[in-house]
């Protein structure tokens, strides 16, 4: 063929070329592109953060993990690795870098494989923003086309902040600031050049570097060797940054947190159907970037974790060597049944399957095994509350050991909040506090010999618990030592039912109570949260306050969409003058009564009362200090299982967790729960902003428990004579 024809065929080809090219850009350039107001607003997930009161990020609600930092908040060094690994030309280029696209071309074309990319920064941002992670040519064509966009549309910084945090680090978390507490439990800005240049070298294989040490080791060096290649660090600053170790957060330490029970209570009344949720004006808790600042005090909360792990690591084993499975044959048949109905894969069985499954899953040692420790594992719950403004401060809703054995810890039953049980003798002050309201005094006399009346039913109630040898005694020394006598004829003689259930109502409680004598035993449900609440009146010259978990909620922008004020539900539940009476009796519960072995640990100002009802199946210990008032439930979700014996007492049980904590709390130099006395004025105490998200009412609250199995209550056990005082 002539040279001119040869000639005359290549440019029409090329221009075919170039036509069928161009057709198939525009075309595939018509749609799939985000619209100007997505390329100004970008829509991007923000994790919800959730902070204590003295500032600590305590969780995150979330869609997809992310928060977002601003670039001056980003630290200079991960800018610099981020650069020297993605994009070296990047403060250069418009958005695609054309010789480096080529470049990777020719290498990809001669090793028959995608060998190296070319995606700039930008490039990866658009990605990121806006389209997936499929490989095609489409794809490639509207992200490149996508990326000049963003670069007509934002500074360079503006795209590198973006950058910074929509990237996945692994974990779960987007963005640095998320991968800078998930891997070193810490703020950005005081990550290390070494800690930096790991994160991004996490970008490449976020799951594969953040898993394995030695290969994150070696591509964080690799960064680091980058960063000196482009002059961004000296020798010495990358050398000195290679021989620093790698010390990253366990995923334990930050995936249950300080206070899962208390962050999950935030959860659920925020959450769509949530009784809070009006809060957020419209806001998604989820995806909208909010800011919630609550009252827990992240020390206080530690020192009650420590407490309960201290005294469980002793007690579980206390109560392994007493308990009998032998002794307790058809509960232990029960118990197991019900674990295999309760199975996922029971539920969804056949009828014949089903009974097989029975068979074998009862005949199977490790199945058996593990029922037995999940149901005799000693559940606890703990809730500490500022008097002066009923924060809630710190809250345990289970015991770690049995967090331990249950994955979904965070979700499981919260102890303080989520059941009722009867709370024996730690009801009595609201008896005593009636007393003192009709002219008694904590010298006043009551017989404390064996007592009987009959009720309106024409039933005979004849409580036990007298006093050795009877006789009468003071009402500071019955409540004291809990004298069972007294306190029924405190309530049959001196004051009635009603007068106490009104007590009652005006300090908190509220829980269903029947106006009968029985309550004075403490006849009656309550959760140990509104138990614990109903003690505020003691050291707040009689002011009752609500349980309050929230101070302020903000939009990510920083525009406060609530802040609390003082609660609606405060009023004057007694007189100042019956509070400082039952204070006054309530410290000899503690030095020298049922409560003293609060005094083995807490010297400080304190009163309490203990409780231990029947069968020793539950025990309690609410106490206060001039500041706190603090609750303690010990007992199990099973209400089959109990302690065998006098140490299941509330004096033994539950209240040196209480004398653990508050030694804790005084000791803490940092904390101002600390004072001289219990006539300490109020406003020389203040310390966390007044809340007034309140408990929802008791009747709203789910009880999942089993129903309760065993005889009515007749009398609480914590009865010692004076002469075996502790």
């Amino acid at each position: 063929m002539k040279p001119r024809i040869i000639w005359k065929g290549a440019i029409s080809l090329l221009i075919a070329i170039i036509v069928v090219t161009t057709l198939y850009v525009v075309s595939v350039l018509s749609e799939g592109l985000p619209t100007l107001d997505e390329l100004e607003n970008p829509r991007q997930d923000l994790a919800t953060q959730v902070y204590s009161a003295d500032g600590q990020l305590l969780e995150h609600f979330a869609a997809t993990r992310r928060t977002y930092l601003p670039y001056d908040s980003i630290p200079q060094t991960f800018v610099l690795a981020l650069i020297a690994t993605e994009d070296r030309s990047f403060r250069d280029h418009w958005g695609v870098h054309t010789f480096r696209i080529a470049k990777a071309a020719v290498k990809n074309v001669f090793a028959l494989r995608a060998k190296e990319g070319a995606s700039t920064i930008t490039q990866q941002l658009a990605r990121n923003l806006f389209f997936t992670h499929e490989q095609t040519v489409a794809r490639k064509i509207r992200e490149a086309y996508t990326a000049y966009q963003i670069e007509k549309t934002y500074t360079k910084n503006e795209i590198l902040e973006m950058y910074a945090n929509t990237v996945y680090y692994g974990r779960g978390a987007y963005g640095i600031r998320e991968a800078s507490h998930s891997y070193f439990m810490k703020e950005p800005s005081h990550l290390t050049t070494a800690e930096c240049a790991y994160l991004v070298g996490l970008f490449k294989a976020p799951e594969r570097y953040g898993r394995n040490d030695s290969l994150g080791l070696a591509r964080r060096n690799l960064v680091l060797d980058l960063m000196h290649e482009n002059s961004m660090i000296s020798i010495d600053d990358r050398d000195s940054s290679k021989s620093e170790s790698l010390v990253r957060a366990e995923r334990e330490e930050i995936s249950r947190g300080i206070a899962p029970h208390f962050v999950e209570l935030i959860r659920q009344r925020l959450g769509p159907k949530g009784e809070w949720n009006h809060l957020l004006d419209g806001r998604d808790l989820y995806r909208d970037g909010l800011v919630i600042h609550t009252t827990l005090n992240a020390k206080v909360q530690r020192h009650a974790n420590a407490a309960v792990k201290e005294h469980l690591d002793q007690f579980q084993k206390l109560f392994d060597r007493s308990w009998s499975w032998r002794s307790n044959k058809e509960t232990l048949i029960s118990v197991l049944r019900r674990a295999v109905q309760q199975r996922p894969d029971y539920i969804a069985a056949s009828k014949a399957d089903r009974e097989t499954m029975m068979k074998r899953l009862l005949n199977m040692r490790s199945f058996v095994d593990s029922v037995k420790k999940v149901v005799t594992t000693i559940q606890m719950g703990v809730v500490v509350i500022d008097a002066r403004n009923g924060g809630v401060v710190g809250l345990v809703g289970a015991s770690p050991q049995a967090m331990d054995l249950n994955p979904a810890g965070r979700y499981s039953l919260n102890h303080v909040t989520q059941i009722k049980r009867q709370p024996g003798s730690a009801f009595k002050p609201f008896v005593y506090t009636a007393a003192l309201e009709h002219g008694l005094t904590p010298d006043s006399l009551i017989e404390s010999g064996p007592f009987s009346t009959v009720l309106s039913s024409g039933d005979v109630w004849s409580p036990r618990g007298s006093t050795r040898g009877g006789g009468p005694v003071t009402l500071s020394r019955a409540l004291k030592y809990s004298t069972n006598t007294v306190a029924a004829r405190l309530i049959t003689d001196k004051v009635t039912p009603y007068d106490v259930v009104d007590v009652c109502r005006r300090m908190g409680i509220e829980s269903k109570l029947s106006a009968v004598p029985s309550i004075a035993l403490g006849a009656v449900e309550v959760s140990p949260l509104e138990l614990t609440a109903s003690y505020i009146p003691f050291v707040n010259q009689g002011m009752a306050l609500p349980p309050a978990y929230i101070t302020k909620i903000e939009d990510k922008l920083g525009n406060v969409l609530y802040e609390a004020r003082l609660p609606k539900g405060v009023n004057d539940a007694i007189s100042s003058k019956t509070s400082r009476n039952m204070v006054k009796m309530m410290r000899g519960v503690v030095d020298g009564g049922t409560g003293s072995g609060v005094r083995r640990y807490y010297k400080g100002e304190a009163a309490g009362k203990t409780g231990t009802t029947n069968e020793y199946a539950d025990a309690w210990f609410v106490g206060y200090t001039p500041r706190l008032v603090a609750g303690v439930w010990t007992g199990f979700d099973d209400r089959r299982i109990k302690f065998t014996g006098d140490y299941g007492q509330g004096g033994r049980a539950a209240a040196p967790v209480w004398g653990r904590l508050m030694a804790k709390v005084d000791a803490d130099k940092l904390l101002f729960y600390r004072s001289k006395g219990f006539a300490v004025e109020s406003d020389t105490l203040n310390f966390v902003t007044p809340a007034i998200i309140s408990n929802p009412p008791s009747d709203q609250i789910d009880d999942p428990e089993l129903p309760f199995v065993g005889p009515p209550m007749e009398t609480d056990l914590e009865l010692p004579p004076p002469e075996l005082e502790d």
